[in-house]
């Protein structure tokens, strides 16, 4: 079975998109997705995305997402950005996107090669000591901390990760933070289901934009984080105790296109 991919990065968070609005993969062949994933024995990418046609109608597409692990998975945010501009190339779109992914509808712009993301409204932010829990269409525990480029983020966040404080729900992506000047912050993010430190983690740059600002230590509305793959911002409102109007920028590009083959 040949497949034909597109590889995509934002920020360093990389992605094995396929245009599979002719159903060209099953998505409950795990193995398949896992191997695709997989940087020695496939193409290599923190995850993989499909793009199909739209269930809903007026939306472009949809997302479907799956981990490295080949599992299907909560929402990625450097992913749907990233699926905007292959939509884009594939002319499905020109300058804006309306699509739903697991968490619901997305609304998206792209001007070059910079693609703006609407995320889901967050009411809920748990405040733990110098540290949160939110879910921004994905979970996140956020920590504030400092020392955040000497952490061993691979051996620290799966503590976390793996704790019976999050086991009951699958677990946790876990962000270490530091502020570096005033509403700019230093991000570094343990994936699950990468199981591992990615270079870029859109929900859980989202994630720490508005527990920073619900903490105070941030105090406009927008936020600048710096991720060991290069700059994002996060914009929002906050309406009484809910962040509405949540916005994730930042590039979205196209690596390389080919062809590989996978037996069934």
């Amino acid at each position: 079975m040949k497949i034909p991919f597109y590889k995509y990065q934002g920020t360093g968070n990389d992605f094995v998109m396929i245009d599979n609005r002719q159903q060209l993969l099953s998505k409950n062949n795990t193995r398949i997705i896992k191997k695709l994933c997989d940087r020695k024995f496939g193409i290599g990418g923190d995850g993989l995305i499909l793009l199909e046609k739209p269930d809903v109608d007026g939306d472009d597409f949809k997302m479907v997402y799956f981990n490295a692990d080949g599992n299907e998975s909560s929402m990625c945010g450097n992913g749907g950005r990233c699926l905007v501009a292959f939509a884009k190339f594939l002319g499905i779109i020109e300058n804006e996107a309306t699509f739903t992914a697991i968490d619901g509808p997305h609304k998206a712009t792209i001007t070059n090669h910079q693609v703006s993301l609407q995320m889901q409204n967050v009411a809920d932010i748990k405040q733990l000591g110098n540290s949160a829990f939110l879910d921004t269409g994905s979970p996140h525990h956020v920590i504030f901390t400092k020392n955040v480029p000497d952490l061993d983020v691979k051996k620290e966040g799966a503590v976390i990760r793996y704790s019976d404080e999050y086991a009951a729900n699958g677990g946790t992506n876990v962000n270490f933070v530091d502020m570096q000047e005033d509403n700019t912050f230093l991000v570094r993010t343990y994936e699950r289901g990468v199981e591992d430190e990615t270079l870029s983690c859109g929900t859980g740059v989202t994630a720490v934009a508005l527990a920073a600002h619900a903490s105070g230590k941030a105090n406009t509305n927008t936020v600048k984080l710096i991720v060991p793959g290069g700059e994002l911002s996060v914009s929002f409102n906050k309406e009484n105790e809910t962040y509405t109007n949540v916005w994730l920028t930042g590039p979205a590009i196209q690596v390389f296109k080919g062809e590989i083959v996978c037996q069934a």
